[in-house]
């Protein structure tokens, strides 16, 4: 028998949007999402409350009780953590079984596993090796920024805590090694591996050759020889000061464990995650980070769950908010959307470790190239200039001309446009060039990509001016000094959230990210097969960050639960807000990029002022909660007066005027803000004492079809200490919001929309075989987030008049991913044939990047449950629960009924 596979595609989209910028032949018909169908992670309950089976273990009575049904399943990996988590993760084999599962006893709930893929870091450069004479100097800019100088000044450097690290982090290109674990050989991060070292344990939980779809093979070594991220991440919370870079960790006498969760290539599903956590409680971790997630807008994955418990239980969980800032607003990253986990939000650095050369033949400034390490070539080399028009789009695109001299000899200067870089390098590598110097058109002064050839940018202004002295017949030189060419660039980004960053909220209106820290061009550890050291960008650097702020934290006030589970109030009450740019009179950036702010770790610890809560949740229209009250407390010796304040941010403009597109980033800020009123605005507090304090807030003006996120800050003031409270609300209704895409932006066709053997858009009933390609494929855009989606096949009569009018592809099984009714009946009072599929809690579509569209490949006639569907014809029932909707009420979903597909096999 044959069998129905349906399955999400998050396909990829590298062009910006426009009319039918996409076309139809261009869709794949085969599937990859990330919810892993037939794989579930169920949560059981304690046997305290099932008579005469206390004997057993709650794995056991599962394990019998699902044999007592007729369960056919196999157990991938068990949880056993009493108080956190207490499960299996679980493969069945019919759809019937899922149901069969939920109405066991003891089964508390039920998720679908979700894959996870390997995040790159946003901007990677890797400097040359160690014994390289020319290390530029570190001011530590980040710690200097955070506070982190202070307390190293002081001695608080993390002594006797505790860090977990389950590491992930993605390979580049341009590098042939990377370690996905920490390189424990590095001499800055101690030299070795176990008791007495920096890095004193961890496990591999995957292997080698792990890469998503495979069973993994553990190993008590996480050390391994494919990525590199881990050993940067370590750095940042570890790396012992002395080096030759002169830079440190946060918490340089912390102990680290490293946990990894990633093969050499391909995903990690969450119950891996999972594992991982509860693993670094067990072996006694005070503080848990990762850096990596994935696009989620849910609190609901199981790794966010589980992550969220931990930190509640008294451990402090650091998670990345996200890279996804380009994306816009209601993107929020899991396992970081966890409710009381740290989400970590990136800013960038002040300044740049770069280098200078230096110019001869003219009276000229040193020119500043964007490498950390010098360019190998020793003298004055003389300089050519590819054109002698410092305007021209596509130098070097093309071939050189015949008449060019032989490049060995010289510096080539070559104007950045048009074509990638090292096409133009290519050309220039064609005559003979070693070395060149690509200078900016206005794109903007970073690194670049230049594979294996010795190039590096500068600025517009120094390569017009030398073009201009080529073009003179000034004999012009460069010099690359390989000691004391290091300069600490400022960065014209400096001190604002990096606009990587993801934004949030969540889609069930939780505040992600919850605070910011240094993330931007951040120079750490690197393998020493790699260089030793390289910047990075990305929230994975920011989380480590945070990481080892908490270590600090801990090592000052002590390793209790209640300590760890203040460290997040603490830490976003004591943070110092961003502004949205450096011009005067722009808003401060939105609390859905910003958090709270960015941490200020020495205030943290100081403060004698503890606010609670740190964050005040207003929610949409529909559930608009404007009165909110907090309390200020004086943990001081002497009394305190305190005076109050409102301090708005900007009110981000989340769905594009006029459509139900999402703004893309940079989100769009005006300053329409909500208005409070406070019930105190001054007051005294004694030593010991508490002042409660209510704040009347009223939406701000605007038009709710742009779905306005306002947010601020009230502000509490004593004497030198500033704290604050951060506020988040949605002047709209969320359940007002469009989930389905029905527009033909993407397509130039309307969607959703059914593809049939051929990729053409069916617009007629069509008779389907299901031999070969001869099957339909459903196409559809998310624009929300929604809690279900799901599909139906349905009577081609029905009286029903539709509001819109992982293993991904399994071939030979069914395909579910939650349980609902099995074969026939109704959902939602909506009479069914049966299932085909249903997608619990999935985040929308991007705009123009890795999640663009989905399709639903419909290539074997059997509904999910394996059982065949009868030859007829039938229409596809396409529905989205809106957000804060009843999942057992029509009305709150948005429907599509494909035109007849004819089943005939």
């Amino acid at each position: 028998m044959k069998s129905l596979a349906w399955a999400v595609v998050p396909s990829i989209l590298c062009i910006g949007l426009a009319l039918g910028t996409v076309p139809l032949s261009s869709v794949r018909r085969v599937s990859n999402l990330r919810t892993i169908p037939n794989k579930f992670i169920v949560e059981v309950d304690s046997l305290a409350s099932v008579p005469n089976k206390r004997s057993l273990s709650p794995h056991e009575y599962l394990y019998e009780s699902l044999k007592k049904r007729d369960v056919v399943f196999e157990v991938d990996k068990e949880f056993n953590s009493q108080g956190l988590f207490v499960g299996a993760a679980l493969t069945l084999t019919d759809e019937k079984d899922v149901t069969a599962l939920l109405n066991t006893p003891g089964v508390k709930a039920i998720r679908p596993v979700k894959k996870f893929q390997r995040p790159v870091p946003v901007k990677l450069h890797v400097v040359a090796g160690p014994d390289d004479a020319a290390i530029p100097p570190d001011s530590e800019s980040t710690h200097v920024m955070t506070g982190v100088d202070r307390l190293h000044a002081e001695g608080v450097t993390g002594k006797g805590v505790k860090i977990g690290i389950p590491f992930l982090l993605g390979s580049q290109a341009n590098i042939e090694q990377q370690y996905l674990g920490i390189d424990y050989t590095h001499p800055s991060l101690g030299g070795g591996f176990g008791p007495g070292h920096k890095v004193i344990g961890g496990f591999d939980l995957v292997g080698d050759d792990y890469d998503g779809t495979n069973d993994p093979i553990p190993d008590p070594d996480p050390l391994d020889q494919c990525a590199g991220h881990g050993t940067h991440v370590a750095g940042i919370i570890g790396a012992d000061p002395g080096n030759m870079f002169n830079i440190s960790g946060v918490a340089y006498e912390a102990s680290l464990s490293s946990y990894r969760v990633f093969g050499c290539e391909g995903f990690v599903t969450d119950d891996v995650l999972v594992d991982a956590l509860l693993l670094g409680v067990k072996d006694g971790q005070d503080i848990l980070t990762l850096s990596l997630g994935g696009a989620d807008g849910w609190t609901e994955s199981s790794s966010a769950v589980v992550a969220s418990r931990i930190a509640a239980s008294g451990k402090v969980v650091t998670i990345a908010a996200g890279n996804d800032g380009s994306s816009g607003s209601w993107y929020s990253s899991s396992p970081g959307n966890g409710i009381d986990v740290i989400s970590v939000a990136s800013v960038d650095n002040t300044v740049i470790p770069l280098q200078e050369a230096t110019v001869g033949g003219v009276a000229h400034p040193p020119i500043t190239y964007f490498q950390t390490f010098p360019l190998p070539f020793t003298g004055a080399l003389p300089i050519y200039a590819t054109s002698n028009d410092t305007t021209i789009a596509d130098d070097a695109c093309n071939p050189l001309p015949d008449s060019t001299p032989d490049l060995s000899p010289f510096v080539v200067v070559v104007r950045r446009g048009t074509c990638a870089f090292v096409d133009k390098l290519a050309n220039i590598a064609a005559k003979g060039a070693k070395v060149a110097l690509i200078y900016d058109n206005g794109s903007g002064f970073a690194a670049i990509a230049v594979g294996d050839f010795p190039a590096a940018l500068i600025q517009a202004a120094d390569g017009e001016f030398l073009v201009t002295q080529f073009a003179a017949g000034v004999p012009v030189t460069v010099t690359f000094p390989q000691i004391g060419g290091s300069v600490q660039f400022p960065d014209p980004e400096g001190g604002l959230v990096s606009a990587f960053t993801s934004y949030g909220p969540s889609n069930d209106f939780f505040s992600k990210p919850s605070v910011a820290a240094p993330g931007g061009n951040i120079l750490s550890t690197l393998p020493t097969t790699q260089g030793s050291f390289g910047v990075l960008s990305g929230t994975s650097m920011a989380t480590p960050f945070v990481a080892g702020s908490a270590a600090l934290l801990l090592s000052v006030e002590g390793k209790t639960a209640a300590v760890a589970m203040g460290a997040r109030t603490l830490f976003e009450t004591t943070a110092q807000r961003i502004a949205s740019s450096h011009t005067d009179g722009d808003p401060l950036q939105t609390v859905t990029q910003q958090g709270a702010g960015l941490i200020n770790v020495f205030d943290a610890i100081h403060t004698t002022t503890v606010v609670s809560p740190s964050q005040l949740i207003l929610n949409d229209t529909a559930y608009f909660e404007s009165l909110q009250t907090f309390i200020v407390k004086n943990t001081g010796k002497t009394a305190k007066e305190y005076t109050l304040k409102h301090v708005p941010a900007g009110t981000a403009i989340t769905v594009r005027p006029g459509t139900i597109f999402p703004a893309t980033g940079p989100v769009p800020l005006t300053s329409a803000a909500a208005s409070v009123k406070l019930s105190r605005t001054s007051f005294t507090v004694a030593p010991g004492q508490s002042q409660t304090v209510l704040a009347q807030f009223s939406l701000p003006q605007g038009h709710a079809s742009s779905f306005p996120v306002f947010s601020g800050f009230i502000e509490i003031n004593s004497g030198s200490e500033s704290l604050h409270v951060t506020y988040l609300g949605l002047a709209a209704s969320l359940k007002d919001k469009q989930i389905i895409d029905t527009t033909d932006f993407f397509f130039g066709v309307p969607l959703p929309a059914v593809l049939d053997s051929v990729g053409n858009l069916q617009d007629a009933p069509t008779n389907y075989t299901f031999v070969g390609d001869d099957f339909p494929t459903l196409l559809f855009r998310l624009v929300f987030g929604t809690p279900v989606f799901r599909v139906d096949l349905v009577d081609a009569n029905i009286q029903l008049a539709g509001t819109l009018n992982a293993r991904a592809e399994r071939h030979g099984a069914p395909f579910f991913t939650f349980p609902r009714p099995s074969s026939s009946g109704s959902f939602a009072k909506v009479k069914i044939v049966g299932p085909l599929a249903e997608f619990d809690f999935i985040t929308r579509n991007n705009e123009a990047e890795d999640n663009g569209f989905n399709t639903l490949s419909f290539n074997s006639p059997t509904f999910a449950n394996g059982t065949q569907i009868p030859d007829g014809s039938y229409r596809l029932l396409v529905r989205a629960l809106r957000v804060t909707g009843d999942a057992t009420k029509q009305e709150d979903y948005e429907s599509w009924l494909s035109p007849i597909v004819g089943v005939r096999v």
